[in-house]
């Protein structure tokens, strides 16, 4: 373990390096800076959410129906978010290879996790506003809401090692991906409910990861007002599976990427 000691505080410091010159160079220093990575998935759950309102009212199936389009289009935000960024990734960063220290994989690590922090953040942020008007409850169990939140991100990222590599190999993957992400929207639970389905969907809607983590972010939030169905395993060997993949497709790139 001690020999590991020094090589953790090596890719700590490059994970910092990286994340500094990422946010500078995305965010720069004017206006409100780096609270951008904040602000930027706030303002569609929150014009979206305003928007239902006006259409639907308060409620939708006795929850608020403002808390309900912000569990689910915050985390949308950022899954659209990560793997529109990983798309030429490694081109874009393909200089800094020459420092030995610094890996690819720490390339969409760093996008990654600028993404989840700042979606993570406006999650907070506007739960804690609308806790205050009335709109939003107080989050019945952070377990639930914590571990949705994980296994969302962690499918997130291994897509993200998917398709940072595969945008390298082809330029088609970059151009279909705006696409893509608004095609799985009615696959992601992000407007509905699994309960809301027919019997016969429900079980073939649970092989989406995105629906599984969902489900348990609402239940974290709305507890048993509404009627949960998930299955933690479905996501996390899925996860398991893209990460060997992307993990594979990485190395496979990296002896081709050309170090200036």
């Amino acid at each position: 373990m001690a020999s590991l000691a020094p090589g953790w505080r090596i890719q700590a410091r490059v994970v910092k390096a990286l994340l500094i010159r990422e946010l500078s160079t995305r965010f720069g220093r004017e206006n409100i800076g780096f609270l951008w990575m904040m602000v930027e998935p706030m303002l569609f759950p929150a014009l979206v959410a305003f928007m239902w309102r006006l259409m639907k009212g308060p409620e939708e199936h006795g929850i608020s129906i403002v808390a309900f389009v912000v569990t689910g289009y915050v985390p949308l935000t950022l899954f659209r978010h990560a793997v529109s960024r990983s798309a030429g990734i490694f081109s874009a960063n393909g200089s800094l290879m020459y420092h030995r220290q610094i890996k690819i994989l720490d390339f969409i690590f760093v996008r990654f996790l600028i993404e989840m922090i700042g979606s993570m953040m406006a999650f907070v942020l506007i739960a804690t506003v609308l806790i205050y008007f009335d709109l939003f409850p107080v989050p019945w169990s952070a377990g639930y809401l914590l571990g949705g939140w994980a296994i969302y991100c962690l499918f997130s990222f291994s897509l993200c090692l998917v398709l940072a590599p595969l945008s390298e190999v082809s330029e088609v993957i970059e151009k279909f991906l705006p696409v893509t992400t608004y095609i799985m929207i009615p696959f992601s639970g992000t407007f509905n409910q699994v309960s809301w389905l027919s019997p016969g969907i429900r079980d073939d809607i649970l092989w989406s990861p995105f629906v599984d983590a969902m489900e348990m972010i609402r239940l974290g939030v709305f507890g048993y007002d509404v009627d949960p169905y998930f299955n933690v395993w479905i996501p996390i060997g899925e996860s398991l599976v893209c990460m060997a993949v992307g993990l594979a497709l990485c190395r496979r790139v990296r002896r081709r990427l050309i170090v200036e």
